[in-house]
């Protein structure tokens, strides 16, 4: 039997044969089992939501702090309680913090229309107005930040996606002479998908670098800033104070919810900036709202009862879904490690975990998994319009699933990225092209828009 911790690269070309034809064989057996399991999205399981399910009985009071009555119109900017505590987890002031409804994406949709439509406070004119506006997504990155500017029409310019945040000296040259590009999208703690935390440094320079368009804008949407897997938390950089320390103050608009900690149906969304961006978004959304639902907001008060009341409920999130995780990292490292066909992230936080195969075996491997009973995210998913350039990336959700139903289809796709994986090097041997190659790290793709070739 072949020896599954050599590189598949270095194998012999009848050594190679043989581990097709084993991968094959063992690929059979997975198809024979008749499988029906799903990590396509990042969702949270019963158990988890099971966590908050004394919300169902709160509140207890119809009133807030002050004594006003929360089922009444009013309160636009969301109960002053909840305001606050968001206020602390996030590292800014009350006043500049909106609470709104369930959804953090509804509101990173509103902010785009309002800059569409009338422009944001350092506008010139609204950028429905502009000749052409782009933006900036780090890749891989969140599908749905992706396919909402896909869905205004707004062009796309990948970078690379590092430990640390984007490429920033890509992000620095791009903006710097091109009042086209308006906006960055930013995941800054456990990103989705690969889990990288943006350092300070980073957030510092993206605060600070000049930018030929006066209302460029930092879309920082915070939606894992407090979903830790470890006991090493990372702490989101304080990106509205070094914002408007580098004369940037409006540059920001940071976006985080409840959604993945409370009932993901059900939550409470937030959305932070400077004072004159909350005024701004408040005078828009006055205009078709008269207040949020004040008494979820009062039930979520009761139920945290202060930020601290957070943290203690995600500790609870991270012993149900931290095993998956390491479930995910322990079949992937048994079915492939030694054979260079595959890296994956180790993230401390979040909700994925990152997978990159051999160059164009992607979508064959999800095509695999899927004939085996397996749903996985689409390949290029991570990337704008679904397009990966290099047919490599896959986004691994495991939080959904039970645990035993995270290890057997993690040894399931181990099984189909080593199949895929033979298969393209056979392939390519054939065709006189090379054995494969190692798979390339991300630092040696270049940026690309709108997932031109690279």
């Amino acid at each position: 039997m072949t020896n599954p911790r050599t590189p598949l690269a270095s194998l012999s070309d009848d050594d190679l044969a043989g581990f097709l034809a084993e991968q094959r064989s063992a690929y059979a057996a997975l198809q024979a089992r008749g499988l029906k399991l799903d990590l396509t999205r990042g969702k949270p399981s019963a158990a988890q939501l099971d966590l908050s399910d004394d919300l169902l009985s709160l509140p207890s009071t119809t009133k807030d702090a002050a004594g006003v009555d929360v089922r009444n119109y009013g309160g636009l900017e969301g109960l002053a309680e909840l305001r606050a505590i968001f206020a602390e987890l996030l590292w800014v002031e009350p006043s500049q913090v909106i609470a709104g409804g369930n959804s953090s994406l509804t509101m990173m949709y509103s902010t785009i229309v309002d800059f569409l439509l009338f422009g944001g406070v350092d506008s010139p004119r609204p950028w429905s107005q502009e000749e052409r506006v782009r933006f900036i997504c780090p890749v891989p990155g969140y599908d749905r930040h992706f396919s909402m500017l896909a869905s205004f029409g707004i062009e796309m310019i990948t970078v690379e996606m590092h430990d640390d945040g984007p490429d920033i000296a890509a992000v620095e040259a791009l903006v710097k002479d091109d009042p086209s590009i308006k906006g960055i999208w930013i995941v800054p703690t456990y990103a989705n998908p690969s889990g990288a935390v943006v350092s300070q440094e980073i957030a510092a320079r993206l605060a600070a670098m000049p930018a030929a368009a006066p209302d460029f804008t930092i879309f920082w949407d915070n939606a894992y800033a407090f979903h830790h897997l470890t006991e090493d938390e990372a702490k989101s950089a304080d990106i509205l104070t070094l914002a408007a320390a580098s004369g940037h103050p409006n540059r920001p608009i940071m976006f985080a919810s409840t959604s993945k900690i409370t009932f993901a149906g059900a939550g409470v969304a937030v959305l932070a900036a400077s004072e004159a961006n909350v005024k701004w978004y408040l005078a828009h959304l006055s205009m078709g709202s008269i207040g949020p639902d004040k008494v979820n907001h009062l039930r979520h008060v009761e139920f945290f009862k202060n930020a601290d009341g957070v943290r203690a409920h995600m500790r609870g999130h991270r012993e149900i879904i931290a095993p998956k995780f390491a479930a995910v990292d322990e079949a992937l490292s048994e079915g492939l490690g030694g054979l260079e066909v595959a890296e994956w992230s180790h993230p401390k936080g979040g909700y994925f975990v990152n997978l990159d195969v051999l160059d164009g075996t992607a979508s064959r491997v999800v095509e695999l998994a899927k004939a085996a009973g397996i749903a996985l995210t689409p390949a290029g998913a991570s990337f704008p319009h679904g397009k990966d350039p290099r047919d490599r990336n896959i986004r691994l959700a495991p939080t959904f699933p039970a645990l035993d139903e995270v290890r057997t289809a993690m040894a399931g796709v181990a099984t189909c990225v080593a199949l895929a994986a033979a298969e393209k090097v056979t392939a390519d041997r054939a065709a006189g092209v090379g054995a494969g190659g190692d798979v390339p790290s991300p630092e040696t793709a270049e940026p690309a828009t709108e997932g031109a070739a690279r």
